[in-house]
Parts: C-alpha cells; structure tokens; sequence
C-alpha cells in the first residue's frame, strides 16, 4: 500500500512541476507579446493558458499534500 502511495505522490510531484513549467512558459510569453504590443488591458489567450496551467498546478499540489497525509496515517 505504501509503495503504490509513494508511486502516486511521485506522479503527482511531477505533474506538479510541469504545470509549473508550462504556467511560467506561458507568462513569459505573455510578458513578450504585451511587451511588443504595447497592450495588456484585456486577457490574451496566453494568459488564458497560464491562468489554466498555474490552477493545475494548485490541483495537484492539493493533492500531493492529500496522499502525503495519507502516507503519515497509513505509517502509525
């Protein structure tokens, strides 16, 4: 039980830091393309993106902590 729980939390740490990859990708591209622009008054579909990559990233922080917890409860 323990082993597939750890096997989860890896996973999850993984998706983790890509979703945090993908939001920073994403927010420096939207730093480039205001910065070319000079616009930045409405949301672009790159900030869409980072905003969707970074609430991922929360999800599965969230649940990260949720099966860590679980791993301290199964190991009393």
């Amino acid at each position: 039980m323990t082993t597939f729980l750890v096997i989860v939390l890896v996973v999850l740490m993984g998706l983790t830091a890509f979703s945090l990859v993908r939001g920073v990708i994403a927010f420096l591209k939207t730093t480039k393309i205001d910065l070319e622009t000079g616009e930045g008054t409405t949301a672009t579909d790159m900030q869409l993106a980072q905003n969707r990559a970074m609430f991922a990233r929360i999800k599965y922080q969230a649940a990260a902590i949720v099966v860590v917890a679980i791993i301290l409860a199964v190991a009393r």
